[in-house]
């Protein structure tokens, strides 16, 4: 049984696209140094040493986008292509557990 097929990804420039794909990279370096979230100092510590290479990397694409005259975020799309790639439970990772699973 093959899994459910994911909705296309909307159309999106590359510039855009580097955008999305640089965003859920911080986005997931973040969720492993979530202190709430994790049990070992040293997975924390290498997430945080390569969050600086990420952020660099967004900046970057950021700074494409304006340089390339892409000065609009249409954000409907861009929500539409993270929820494609599993943005959302990305995110939730950076978020605190609710009040009874911590401890």
């Amino acid at each position: 049984m093959w899994p459910p097929e994911l909705p296309p990804l909307p159309a999106l420039t590359r510039a855009e696209g580097e955008v999305v794909d640089r965003y859920l990279e911080v986005l997931d370096l973040l969720g492993r140094i979530n202190p709430s979230r994790t049990r070992h100092t040293y997975g924390g510590l290498r997430a945080a040493q390569t969050l600086v290479v990420a952020a660099t990397g967004l900046r970057d694409a950021l700074a494409l986008m304006y340089e390339r005259g892409e000065r609009e975020v249409h954000s409907g799309t861009l929500a539409q292509a993270l929820r494609v790639l599993d943005g959302e439970r990305r995110a939730r990772k950076v978020m605190l557990p609710p009040a009874e699973a911590s401890g």
